[in-house]
C-alpha cells in the first residue's frame, strides 16, 4: 500500500499515513467544493488563479517529500518568504554544484551549511564535514531559521551580499560567483510577482 508523510513544522518530524484515505477525503472534498461552488454560483476558474496559484495545487496533487526541483525549491522558499531568494537559489547552485553535490544527493544539503551549534536547527548532525538533512526541504527550513537569526536586520542586497563574504564563503570569490551566477541565469525574474 502507498504512503504519505505528513510534515509536522511543531515537532519537526513526518508521520506516516496511508494514501487511500486521504485520496479519499480529497476526493469529497473536490466535489463538494463543486457542488457549492456551483450552488453558489461563486465556481472558481483555473484562469482567475495565478500562476503560483496554479503551481501550488498542481504540486500538492502530485508531491512527494522527498521528490526534488527547482520549481518546488521556488515554491518552498516563496512560502518560508526567504529574504533576496535570487541570491538564496544562487547560493544552492553554487554549493550544491547545480544540485549534483555529493553533499546535496547524500547530505539533502542544498546551500553547504554547517551544523549549527547556537541556533535552532533541522539538521540530523554532521556528515563529510557538513549538516545532514532527512530531505532536501529540510534543509530550506535551516536556511530560514539561520536568515532569521542573522540577516533579520539586513535591508538591502548590498548588506545581504557583504555579509556572506564575511561570514559565509569560504572562497574569496564567492560574492562575484554569486552574482555572476544571477546574472547569467537571470534568477530575480524566477521571484518576479509576475510568476
Amino acid at each position: 500500500m502507498m504512503k504519505i508523510h505528513k510534515y509536522n513544522k511543531n515537532t519537526l518530524t513526518y508521520k506516516e499515513h496511508n494514501i487511500i484515505p486521504y485520496g479519499i477525503i480529497v476526493f469529497i472534498l473536490l466535489i463538494s467544493t463543486f457542488f457549492l461552488g456551483v450552488k453558489r454560483g461563486r465556481m472558481i476558474k483555473i484562469n482567475d488563479l495565478t500562476n503560483y496559484e496554479k503551481e501550488l495545487i498542481l504540486l500538492n496533487i502530485d508531491d512527494t517529500l522527498s521528490d526534488f526541483s527547482e520549481k518546488k525549491l521556488i515554491i518552498l522558499m516563496k512560502e518560508l518568504n526567504i529574504k533576496f531568494p535570487h541570491i538564496a537559489i544562487a547560493q544552492a547552485k553554487i554549493e550544491s554544484a547545480n544540485y549534483t553535490s555529493r553533499i546535496y544527493r547524500e547530505n539533502n544539503n542544498l546551500f553547504g551549511m554547517k551544523e549549527a551549534n547556537v541556533r535552532i536547527h533541522t539538521a540530523q548532525g554532521t556528515q563529510y564535514n557538513h549538516a545532514y538533512y532527512n530531505t532536501w526541504r529540510e534543509s530550506v527550513y535551516d536556511y530560514a531559521f539561520y536568515q532569521s537569526r542573522y540577516l533579520s536586520g539586513i535591508k538591502t542586497e548590498e548588506e545581504y551580499l557583504r555579509y556572506l563574504g564575511k561570514s559565509y564563503a569560504e572562497s574569496p570569490n564567492y560574492i562575484n560567483a554569486l552574482k555572476s551566477k544571477i546574472k547569467d541565469e537571470n534568477l530575480k525574474s524566477l521571484f518576479s510577482e509576475n510568476r
